[in-house]
């Protein structure tokens, strides 16, 4: 098994950028939704930004943004991928960003719905570099700390890079990977002392317990 990538997603703060860069994170999420307890303005984001080394992926996070808007955003603040919620009637062009596409899961027929936006994607040669699997709860748009449905994932092979997020916990993540082996976890809630305030200990052992899992 490859290894597995890391996103620390919900970063508000330069020195919680730094420590998520620090403890070994491939990807930081600023998140840009504005009902999130975790938003940013995105006109204080580029110091956040700033003080990822290189080779640290800054991913924007929207949800009800409009495509050409994000892309907006994110070439104005120097983004090198983008994150959005996506469903098979909307395949917006991500172009020149890297694209996420979202899901909030709760069923099968979530899951083959996301099958369903791999395929259509890719025969309008819109296909999105990763697809991200989260927690369905009514609402809410991610950081819930609700656990996405594992029994419906262990067979899950969108023949494309998948990101499981959801309720992960430096207690939980590996058994996740062993059991899912996904392509990348994200982790908001479960490495923070509260929301949008990243806990060094909690986010320490997440990396390492991640590591550990392959």
């Amino acid at each position: 098994m490859s290894r597995v990538r890391i996103k620390i997603c919900g970063i508000t703060t330069a020195a919680d950028a730094r420590l998520a860069a620090d403890a070994g994170a491939d990807a930081v999420g600023i998140n840009f939704y504005p009902k999130s307890p975790r938003f940013v303005d995105p006109r204080l984001a580029p110091a956040i930004i700033q003080v990822l080394p290189p080779m640290i992926d800054a991913v924007g996070v929207f949800v009800d943004t409009p495509m050409r808007q994000i892309c907006a955003i994110a070439f104005q603040l120097g983004l090198g991928s983008v994150q959005s919620f996506a469903c098979v009637g909307s395949l917006d062009d991500a172009k020149p960003f890297r694209h996420i596409a979202a899901f909030r899961v709760k069923s099968s027929e979530d899951v083959r719905m996301i099958h369903e936006y791999v395929r259509i994607s890719t025969e309008a040669n819109r296909r999105p570099a990763a697809v991200l699997v989260d927690a369905h709860v009514e609402g809410q748009f991610g950081g819930t700390g609700k656990t996405a449905p594992w029994d419906l994932l262990v067979d899950f092979h969108p023949d494309i890079p998948w990101i499981l997020a959801g309720g992960l916990t430096p207690d939980n993540v590996a058994e996740a990977i062993r059991l899912l082996r996904p392509y990348a976890v994200d982790v908001a809630s479960g490495v923070e002392s509260s929301p949008g305030r990243k806990d060094p200990e909690k986010l320490r052992r997440f990396v390492e317990n991640v590591r550990a899992a392959y």
